[in-house]
């Protein structure tokens, strides 16, 4: 059987959106020692802390938008906040179609991106969410009533041509009509930015271009501006970092060989959790951000690792990877649409039993447990 949904739209284009996120550079701001990408082979395991998951939140940029607003919702009874940069509302692909038709990939590179340049509709948080409420009764993913309690950033550049304002505004709705107050939303949409994670770091690039490594100087922090909103009670950030940024072997974590996922992930330990129980907050980078691409840039310049050395936070890097053949992932993108599925018309990728979301809750799980246990 064929499905023409996925090769609906010519290669040119298809290569083109995935060009969502990247990036790359030759700065480090971190007094930590910078970590190698590591073979598995050198990676150990990942260490338990004893993790307070109760305050676990997330945050990514664009496909790790994507992902960030997925696990957010599947995992809604642990995740207590998330940061969606230039992402859109959970389940976006797979609106509009019914089942047994939706073309998951055609949407996620229209509807979820820029619908206006592809002549469609942005997703529509209503019906999104009426299909949130029927996963969430059919126990794939939890109850959707968690979205009430979270605090929720959400960014958009006003030069982002990538994915747009349309597509940002839908998290919003989707939120409000799932009964989260207003106080605990936050948008910021006024800052000149192209599609990026922001920093005040003079060598990246500037705020309103949209090129490769998409992490874009436009005078603050984004990652305190997100963790500021998802824990008001921040401190100020570490200017020498105390703690230590880990490589670990993410491949225990991974059941599927179609996850497009590295062997190897990162993490950035505050040297406090080493004897007190911190927070989590996971960070998805983008297409193209992978450490292929862009060497250890993601995790060690983008501000997170310093907000959270000053306040008991442990930041759990996943680690996506390029897949040239199948899964068909040649940037590195986290799964929004269904590539790491093996059967296209019923995709998982979007349940807590998806092959990406249940490895990084493995992950959470792991840093949760009792210190120094093997599980």
């Amino acid at each position: 059987m064929s499905f023409p949904h996925l090769t609906a739209l010519p290669t040119a284009l298809l290569a083109a959106s995935l060009l969502v996120l990247a990036p790359g550079g030759a700065h480090a701001a971190s007094a930590a020692k910078a970590v190698k990408p590591a073979a598995t082979r050198d990676a150990p395991a990942l260490p338990a802390y004893q993790a307070d998951l109760g305050q676990t939140t997330v945050s990514g940029l664009s496909s790790g938008g994507f992902m960030a607003a997925q696990f957010a919702v599947a995992y809604s009874a642990t995740v207590a906040g998330a940061g969606i940069i230039a992402g859109g509302p959970f389940f976006c692909s797979g609106q509009p179609g019914r089942f047994p038709y939706i073309p998951y990939l055609t949407n996620a590179l229209t509807t979820c991106m820029n619908p206006g340049s592809a002549q469609v509709a942005p997703p529509v948080a209503s019906e999104l969410l009426r299909a949130t409420n029927d996963f969430a009764r059919a126990r794939l993913i939890d109850d959707t009533a968690n979205l009430k309690r979270q605090r929720v950033y959400l960014f958009s550049g006003t030069k982002d041509q990538t994915v747009t304002r349309p597509v940002v505004e839908q998290v919003e709705k989707f939120y409000q009509l799932a009964g989260t107050p207003a106080a605990q939303i936050r948008f910021v949409d006024t800052v000149g930015a192209g599609h990026a994670i922001i920093t005040d770091n003079t060598p990246d690039k500037p705020c309103a271009v949209t090129e490769s490594p998409f992490i874009n100087d436009c005078d603050f922090v984004q990652a305190r501006d997100i963790l500021q909103h998802l824990y008001p009670d921040l401190q100020p950030s570490s200017t020498t970092l105390t703690g230590k940024l880990i490589a670990f072997n993410q491949r225990s974590f991974i059941q599927s060989a179609y996850s497009s996922m590295n062997n190897t992930g990162y993490a950035y330990i505050p040297k406090a959790c080493d004897s007190e129980s911190c927070r989590v907050h996971v960070v998805f980078h983008g297409c193209l951000q992978t450490t292929q691409a862009i060497g250890n840039r993601f995790y060690t310049t983008t501000g997170y690792n310093q907000v959270a050395d000053a306040n008991k936070i442990i930041v759990l890097y996943p680690q996506a990877e390029p897949s040239p053949v199948y899964p068909y992932n040649p940037k590195g993108c986290w799964d929004f649409w269904g590539y790491t599925s093996i059967n296209p018309i019923d995709p998982d990728f979007y349940r807590k039993s998806g092959t990406q979301m249940a490895a990084v809750k493995g992950m959470l799980d792991r840093l949760g447990s009792v210190r120094n246990s093997r599980r």
